[in-house]
């Protein structure tokens, strides 16, 4: 069992989830716009479940997870960020490197979140990884998340197709 070290930046908490974290989940994923780029279709409760398990998963396995991201001032559940390993069918392939990803929910959009929790994830990651190589995946029409990868380090190695949209693969 790994504990989920706590991060901090200036405007942002990140923690591991706690099945309380559920309903805000839950309510992110459901959401069109957040989910438009990620499976292009909002997720059942269901499915945020298992999601939030397979977070939880990844700490416990490989040590390395997800983050629940809340805004200091307010403590308002922001979104989440982290690094997985999803075994994703995917040429070509991220040969076991660690991936990052993040989604907020639609009210935190446009405030420069993203960038700063994605920030604070990498810096947790050089650090808990070395200078392994990380990445991540992006769809081609997701622009906001392409900024924060931009602004974060991430360059594009590769286009792909993945589960019958195009995708573009970065690394750091």
């Amino acid at each position: 069992m790994h504990i989920v070290p706590t991060l901090e930046s200036e405007r942002l908490t990140l923690r591991g989830h706690r099945v309380t974290d559920y309903d805000d989940s839950a309510a992110m994923w459901a959401e069109p716009e957040v989910t438009r780029h990620i499976g292009n279709r909002p997720f059942t409760r269901e499915e945020s479940w298992s999601r939030l398990l397979r977070y939880v998963g990844h700490w416990s396995a490989l040590g390395f997870g997800y983050w629940v991201v809340s805004e200091k001032s307010s403590g308002r559940f922001v979104g989440e960020v982290g690094f997985s390993d999803f075994k994703r069918e995917l040429v070509p392939s991220f040969d076991g490197a660690p991936e990052i990803g993040w989604v907020l929910a639609p009210s935190a959009h446009g405030k420069g979140f993203a960038t700063e929790a994605v920030r604070a994830v990498v810096a947790w990651g050089e650090t808990h990884f070395g200078a392994a190589r990380t990445v991540c995946l992006i769809d081609t029409r997701n622009l906001a998340s392409l900024r924060v990868a931009a602004k974060c380090g991430y360059e594009e190695f590769a286009r792909a197709t993945y589960k019958g949209g195009p995708t573009i693969l970065l690394e750091r």
